[in-house]
C-alpha cells in the first residue's frame, strides 16, 4: 500500500522554557518513515553502538560509517515492517508469556531468573530493557513462523527422495560455515540494472580475490539477510542450507570464493568460511500429548487457564482420562480426534513456548498452563528417545532439513515482498541536504 509521502516529525524532548537558560538538549528525530511508523535517530545510533561494540569483542573490522549507518537502517526497516505486521494481525506478546519464556531461559542457563537479571543488569543493560528487546525477538520469530509456514510445502516426493538420497550416500558427516553476499537486482530488472548490478558482484569478487576482508565487505556492500552478520551464515549441513548454497557447496573447500551466481533476487558471492565434523550424530525425539484452548471474546485469557488448571486437577486425581478431555475440548484439530497425542517429533519444530516446556518436563509428567502463540496448553511428556541420524534417518527428519532449507529461502522472499509494497522515505539530516 502505498501512503502519503507526508514526513511526521516527532518531538521527545521536553518543551524547553522561553526563560529557561539551560544548555541545549540534542533533539531526538525522524530518520525514516515506514508505511505509517518511523525510525528514530536515537534507533540508529543505538544499533550502530551495538554493532561496533560487539566487532570490538570480536577484533572484527567494519566498513565505513556511512556504509553501516545503510545496513543498520535496512536492517531496522524490515524489522520495523514485521512488527507492523504483527500489530495488523493481533499478534502480540503478553507479561505472562514473556515471563515464562524468561523463566525457561534462566532454567537452559541453570539460573533463578534473580539470578538471570542480576547477570543482565551487571553487563549494564536493565532489566526491563532487556524484556522489552526479548518480546521483540520473539514478536519477530513468531509473525516470521506464522506469515513464512503457510508459503511452505513440502510433497511426500520430495521426503521420499532425501530419504532415499541418504540411505544411498548417508548422511553428509560435514557441516559448512557459509559466508554470502549478495547484489541485489530489484524485480523486472533493466538491462542497464543488470548489467551494474553484475558490474558491482565482479568488483567485489576481485576485491575479495585480492584478501578484501569478507566480514566487512559483507556489511558494505551486501543485500542478503545476514549482511549486519557480515554475512556469516550459521553451521548447516548440506541438506538443510538453502538450495543455491547446496548446489555450489557440495565439491568446495575451506576458504574456497565461488560466483557471482546469477538468480531472480541478484547476484551471489559465496565463501566456504569453514567446515566441522557433524556435530549431531544423535537426535532426540519425544513423544507427547497435549489439550490447546484458544482465547477469544467468548473464551477470556483467565477463564482459559483456568478450565486447563481444572482439567489437570481432574487428571492428576483420577476423576477424568486426559485422551478424552483432549477429544472433547481441545482447539487442535491436528490432535485431538487422537486424544491429544502428537506422536515422536524433534521438540525444536514445535513453537519456542512449547519446546521450552517439554524440555523441562521428565516422562509422564505434565505441565502447568502456559501460553504460547497458538493459545493456552497442558502438556504431558509421555517419553523420550535418542535415535541415530545416521543410520537410523527417518521421513520426519527429512521433512524437518527440507522445511528448514524451504523456510530461509522463503522467508527472504516474503521480506523481499514485504519491502517492495512499503512506503519508504529516508530523511536526511540538514547537515546532507545542503
Amino acid at each position: 500500500m502505498k501512503h502519503s509521502k507526508k514526513i511526521i516529525f516527532a518531538l521527545l524532548a521536553l518543551a524547553v522554557s522561553h526563560t529557561s537558560v539551560a544548555a541545549p538538549m540534542p533533539l531526538d528525530r525522524v530518520s525514516v518513515q515506514i508505511n505509517d511508523g518511523i525510525i528514530l535517530e536515537s534507533e540508529i545510533t543505538n544499533m550502530v553502538t551495538t554493532v561496533k561494540a560487539n566487532a570490538k569483542a570480536a577484533k572484527q573490522t567494519l566498513p565505513s560509517d556511512d556504509a553501516l549507518r545503510t545496513q543498520v537502517i535496512e536492517r531496522l526497516i524490515l524489522t520495523h515492517l514485521q512488527m507492523q505486521m504483527a500489530e495488523r494481525i493481533g499478534l502480540q506478546i503478553g507479561d505472562l508469556q514473556l515471563d515464562q519464556t524468561i523463566a525457561n531461559i534462566a532454567k537452559e542457563q541453570k539460573m533463578t531468573v534473580a539470578q538471570m537479571q542480576q547477570s543482565i543488569e551487571s553487563e549494564g543493560t536493565s532489566f526491563s530493557q532487556y524484556r522489552e528487546q526479548l518480546r521483540q525477538e520473539v514478536t519477530l520469530g513468531e509473525i516470521q513462523r506464522i506469515q513464512v509456514q503457510r508459503r511452505i510445502q513440502v510433497s511426500p516426493q520430495e521426503i521420499s527422495g532425501l530419504v532415499k538420497l541418504i540411505q544411498e550416500q548417508g548422511l553428509k558427516d560435514v557441516e559448512f560455515q557459509i559466508g554470502h553476499i549478495l547484489i541485489e537486482v530489484p524485480s523486472s530488472p533493466t538491462s542497464e540494472q543488470l548489467e551494474s548490478a553484475s558490474s558491482r558482484a565482479d568488483i567485489v569478487l576481485k576485491r575479495l580475490n585480492g584478501g578484501e576482508d569478507f566480514r566487512s565487505t559483507a556489511i558494505a556492500s551486501s543485500s542478503g539477510p545476514k549482511a549486519l552478520e557480515g554475512g556469516i551464515w550459521d553451521f548447516m549441513n548440506i541438506n538443510e542450507m538453502p538450495t543455491l548454497f547446496a548446489e555450489v557447496i557440495n565439491t568446495a573447500k575451506k576458504g574456497d570464493i565461488i560466483g557471482p551466481i546469477k538468480s531472480g533476487s541478484g547476484f551471489h558471492i559465496i565463501k566456504v568460511v569453514d567446515t566441522r565434523g557433524l556435530q549431531t550424530q544423535e537426535v532426540e525425539e519425544v513423544k507427547s500429548r497435549h489439550i490447546l484452548l484458544k482465547p477469544s471474546p467468548i473464551l477470556s485469557e483467565d477463564r482459559a487457564k483456568a478450565m486447563l488448571a481444572n482439567f489437570l486437577t481432574q487428571v492428576r486425581s483420577g476423576d477424568a482420562d486426559f485422551a478424552k478431555l483432549a477429544s472433547q475440548y481441545s482447539e487442535d484439530p491436528g490432535s485431538a480426534a487422537k486424544g491429544g497425542e502428537l506422536g515422536w517429533a524433534d521438540p525444536s519444530m514445535y513453537v519456542q513456548e512449547f519446546s521450552q516446556t517439554l524440555s523441562s518436563l521428565q516422562e509422564g509428567q505434565f505441565s502447568e498452563p502456559f501460553r504460547s502463540t497458538h493459545g493456552w496448553h497442558i502438556v504431558q511428556l509421555e517419553s523420550r528417545r535418542t535415535t541415530d541420524a545416521t543410520e537410523q534417518f527417518n521421513s520426519n527428519r527429512a521433512h524437518q532439513l527440507i522445511f528448514r532449507r524451504k523456510f530461509n529461502e522463503e522467508l527472504q522472499t516474503w521480506l523481499d515482498e514485504m519491502r517492495s509494497e512499503a512506503y519508504i522515505e529516508i530523511v536526511e539530516p540538514a547537515s546532507k541536504r545542503g
